[in-house]
């Protein structure tokens, strides 16, 4: 008894706890601050507040002044693992007119020979992809579209300004 070594007790390091409790409290510190940033959604509607969309006269004055081709060289369509086709669409928007374009919302659709509408898809161009379309200013959109069968006749590709505001 008098050469037996003591046993430690083996318990919970207090050190761990610490590190654990400062752990949690920096985890919930990054998670409070994500939440506070507003959705995606709730961004893109304030950036299309006040945007001129169809029905309105000056919608129609700077829709003119935005041309939209396909860039059908570099359009593809690919086949999936899951049987289904994607297609990566690829055009180009110019602004012809004078003023520079802050905000740009346009729809791309996949559509039938007949011109029945297989897929579509919206997107911010302005100033998502870019800050602002100068006058004369061209810039590429790249798009993906999801989920076509073999079957379906994706016979032409079109292109519609949707959103639009001007300085």
């Amino acid at each position: 008894m008098l050469l037996e070594e003591e046993k430690e007790k083996k318990g919970i390091n207090k050190l761990f706890i610490v590190g654990f409790i400062i752990g949690a409290l920096i985890i919930a510190g990054i998670i409070g601050l994500l939440l506070r940033k507003p959705s995606m959604d709730d961004q893109k509607a304030n950036l299309l507040r006040g945007a001129y969309t169809e029905g309105s006269a000056e919608f129609q004055d700077l829709q003119k002044d935005i041309i939209i081709s396909t860039d059908t060289d570099r359009t593809v369509q690919s086949p999936m693992p899951t049987g289904t086709i994607s297609m990566f669409i690829h055009g180009n928007i110019r602004n012809k007119g004078t003023r520079t374009i802050n905000v740009l919302e346009i729809n791309a659709a996949v559509v039938t020979q007949f011109k029945t509408v297989l897929r579509e898809k919206r997107v911010l161009v302005v100033p998502v992809q870019l800050s602002r379309l100068e006058p004369g200013q061209t810039v590429p959109v790249t798009l993906t579209m999801d989920g076509f069968s073999r079957e379906d006749d994706r016979a032409d590709i079109r292109w519609k300004v949707t959103a639009i505001k001007a300085e």
